[in-house]
């Protein structure tokens, strides 16, 4: 009898070891195709089953499917998104290619494509900031005069917040259309800019699986005017009414973008009128999220999500009640990356669930305002609000790293600074 295998079209750097291991418990052989294997450290160190592909076509990936039939009985295709977010599009019509259960693909596409997904929403009356579609310098100052000041200009397609800014006055405004227009961020397509409304607001999402709320967490920021995550907790600490309109405007998303099958992430902002949707991305969160539910709720959406893929039945059921937070270690300056220490200490208080260093020393910081700026982060589970805050500021409070900044002339040469004494919060 052919063994099941789990087809996994690229990795992730932080949720793709996860899927592996949930594959592995299911009894499934996890099988990663890759336009570039090696640039996930996971497939080499853990001995996965990877094969090189262009994952950009789809007929590459039908016939390596075609071929592994001849050796595997394929269980079910899932995979990760790129920087466009396209590949899990391709997922969708790799899965109805081969019969097997998938997200539909044009709900995907129209959902990754910012200009659609803000209009299928103004439609259906969902609440989304005022927005314009600009493709140049002028369109951009023109849309802003209109929506008028601040506003956030974005790239129509991406993630992780690459070439996110809020622009707080003409000049800010300028100076970001000429980067993300003049050849310094990069585009997968033509460029098109999303003009918005800056929902000003505590920042909340959403996460759901099928047509249901699993779970509502909290985030704050660093590092205005770029929006760089500096901590998360779930659950958020909401009102009954407040989780109920939330959950309402998340469920009425998903209704206008057509994503009733498998996981979507809403992000939102609460606004003088209420929740606001700001994104919504047709897919199970990476980074931390997948983590923090677990803690939280003790629901597992790699695990639920693969038995959806499989065509097995699901488990959204909730087992406990905790409060899971998790915060990321933002450099605030560019530089050469001294040290960094204080891990083992942390790790060891009671009720830390996670550290984790992105970097190790000697490594150049270069800040891009967006995810990647993130070196770490250190993730608490507790019974209540207030000790799951006390732990993780504990924590944190053992982690230290020293940046010596990038010389510019021997004239200006600093000495190196500490975390400590260079460290501040941020809002976005």
């Amino acid at each position: 009898m052919a063994r099941r295998a789990l087809i996994l079209v690229e990795g992730h750097r932080s949720i793709g070891l996860l899927y592996v291991k949930a594959a592995q418990r299911l009894g499934l052989h996890p099988i990663t195709l890759s336009a570039d294997p090696a640039q996930y450290d996971y497939i080499a160190s853990e001995g996965i089953e990877a094969i090189r592909v262009d994952t950009d076509s789809l007929d590459a990936l039908i016939r390596e499917c075609s071929r592994l039939c001849a050796t595997y009985d394929i269980a079910g295709i899932t995979g990760f998104t790129n920087l466009d977010e396209s590949a899990y599009a391709t997922v969708g019509k790799l899965c109805r290619h081969l019969d097997l259960p998938g997200p539909n693909p044009a709900s995907i596409e129209r959902c990754c494509d910012k200009f659609s997904q803000r209009q299928l929403l103004a439609e259906a009356g969902v609440p989304i900031p005022a927005y314009r579609l600009a493709v140049n310098a002028t369109d951009v100052e023109s849309s802003a005069a209109e929506i008028g000041l601040p506003v956030v200009l974005k790239p129509a397609t991406g993630s992780g917040s690459s070439g996110v800014r809020l622009c707080r006055n003409v000049d800010e405004l300028a100076e970001h259309a000429d980067y993300l227009l003049g050849g310094r961020h990069t585009w997968q397509s033509s460029p098109k800019i999303l003009v918005e409304e800056y929902a000003q607001g505590p920042s909340y999402s959403a996460d759901t699986m099928g047509n249901e709320v699993i779970a509502i967490g909290a985030a704050d920021f660093d590092c205005p005017p770029h929006f760089v995550v500096r901590e998360s907790i779930f659950p958020a600490l909401l009102t009954d009414d407040e989780n109920i309109r939330i959950a309402d405007v998340s469920l009425s998303c998903l209704r206008a973008l057509g994503l009733g099958w498998g996981p979507a992430n809403i992000e939102l902002r609460w606004t003088k009128r209420g929740p606001v949707v700001i994104e919504v991305n047709p897919r199970l969160p990476g980074w931390t999220t997948p983590r923090l539910i677990q803690l939280a709720y003790g629901v597992d959406l790699v695990t639920e999500h693969i038995k959806l893929v499989i065509g097995e039945e699901w488990d959204l059921r909730r087992r406990h009640s905790h409060i899971a937070a998790a915060r990321y270690l933002n450099p605030d300056r560019d530089g050469i990356l001294d040290w960094i220490d204080g891990d083992r200490q942390a790790a060891g208080i009671p009720g830390v669930a996670d550290v984790k260093f992105y970097v190790e020393s000697k490594t150049p910081i270069v800040r891009k305002g967006d995810y990647r700026d993130t070196i770490g982060h250190v993730i608490v589970a507790s019974s209540s609000p207030a000790q799951t805050r006390a732990i993780l500021q504990r924590a944190v409070d053992f982690i230290d790293w020293s940046i010596t900044p990038f010389p510019m002339s021997r004239s200006n040469l600093r000495p190196s600074l500490s975390r400590t004494s260079a460290s501040g919060a941020g809002n976005e």
